[in-house]
């Protein structure tokens, strides 16, 4: 049985208003993210303002602090957040950010420096780790935003030309400074525990370092031994599995000075 006039012309308002609700809703959707870009940029920005405008700058590549003391840049951002640890640098990026720590691996995976909630989050430590007594692998997690901001340029790293003239990076942490050596990029998944901080003997760290350079990109000449500290940066890889998938970057810790 056709349908009459009257009934079509229901249909068809009511199909154009459900249309019209789904593209409301996406478009919110699409304005609230761009919203959280927006204050998250705004965020960072005045927090590399803070940080590289303190009262005792580097010099010639040593910051003006006493040893085992909070170092300058740190104490100003502390004041605003007592979870800060550290700040990572790498030329060529947009990676210039702070790095913060919970006691879990939770609260700032969606909440920026002073712990607002924001989509693309923080930089931030694996909370088994410490700062004044660094363990052999220490961990730092940030997203993949689509603006380009937070982890989301480690990707460059893939790119062979991008890793030939970048395979250093600055890390530092609120009571030392050191230069990364990169020794490693990769794509895994998180059935391979790249993520272990602590190793029962030289030998298990060993066989980390191991199956690290097995699954590496490249070759380095960064030698890492079992009494090395290495510094991972972690971050998600979309193509190899949309849950599981993990770009890695693991770097050779040097202390400075």
């Amino acid at each position: 049985m056709l349908m009459n006039t009257k009934t079509k012309k229901t249909l068809s308002i009511i199909l154009t208003w459900l249309c019209v609700g789904v593209f409301i809703y996406a478009a919110y959707g699409l304005i609230d993210t761009a919203i959280d870009y927006y204050k998250n940029r705004k965020v960072l920005n005045n927090l590399q303002e803070t940080f590289y405008n303190s009262d005792n700058p580097i010099i010639d590549g040593e910051y003006a602090s006493e040893s085992n003391s909070i170092r300058s840049g740190f104490d100003r951002l502390l004041k605003e957040n007592d979870e800060l640890v550290g700040w990572i640098t790498i030329e060529g990026t947009q990676i210039d950010y702070p790095i913060l720590q919970a006691d879990n691996n939770v609260d700032y995976l969606n909440r920026n420096f002073y712990k607002e909630k924001n989509i693309a989050g923080s930089i931030f430590m694996d909370f088994r780790n410490d700062v004044q007594n660094p363990s052999l692998n220490t961990i730092i997690y940030g997203h993949r935003v689509k603006d380009g901001s937070m982890f989301e340029q480690l990707t460059k790293f893939q790119d062979k030309d991008f890793f030939k003239t970048h395979k250093t990076f600055e890390f530092d942490t609120l009571y030392d400074s050191y230069i990364a050596e990169i020794f490693a990029v990769y794509i895994t998944k998180t059935d391979f525990d790249y993520i272990q901080t602590d190793f029962a003997s030289d030998t298990e760290y060993e066989q980390l370092l191991t199956g690290i350079r097995e699954k590496s990109m490249y070759e380095t000449d960064v030698e890492v031994n079992p009494d090395d500290h290495i510094l991972t940066l972690s971050t998600c890889d979309y193509e190899l599995d949309p849950n599981d998938g993990r770009l890695v970057v693991q770097a050779k810790l040097v202390k400075k000075g």
